[in-house]
């Protein structure tokens, strides 16, 4: 359904060095960086499958990024433990936390966390199979 997701962030190097570490958690992986913007992609595509499918830019009209209030994007989880892995390398590079991992009551096997980057975006790691 989607092809890629965007969000602001007001210093791209700030956003790389919390990204880089949090986003190789659940397999994602930088593939370009630049002055205006970093995109992200799996670590081991598929042929056919997009390089980058996640961006963070400078926003394109020079106002400042912000988060937005109900907006969150939701990242697939290979396992319980990328989850819980994704969370705490989002707290030891400069998130926060907005829910710890745990089972959410979405359905029997929803398991996710959420966190803030230091933009304010809303982020979560979703794993739906059961462990």
């Amino acid at each position: 359904m989607f092809l890629y997701l965007t969000l602001g962030s007001n210093d791209l190097a700030r956003s790389r060095r919390f990204y880089d570490p949090v986003l190789k958690e659940i397999g994602f992986v930088c593939s370009v960086h630049g002055d205006t913007e970093i995109g992200y992609g799996p670590a081991n595509r598929t042929p056919g499958e997009r390089e980058r499918c996640f961006y963070l830019t400078r926003p394109f009209l020079n106002y400042p990024a912000t988060w937005g209030n109900g907006t969150l994007v939701a990242f697939k989880a290979a396992s319980r433990a990328a989850v819980d892995a994704f969370h705490a390398a989002a707290l030891a590079h400069g998130g926060q936390d907005d829910g710890a991992p745990g089972l959410r009551p979405y359905h029997a096997s929803f398991y996710s966390c959420y966190v803030r980057d230091p933009d304010g975006n809303k982020l979560s790691a979703v794993c739906e199979t059961p462990e």
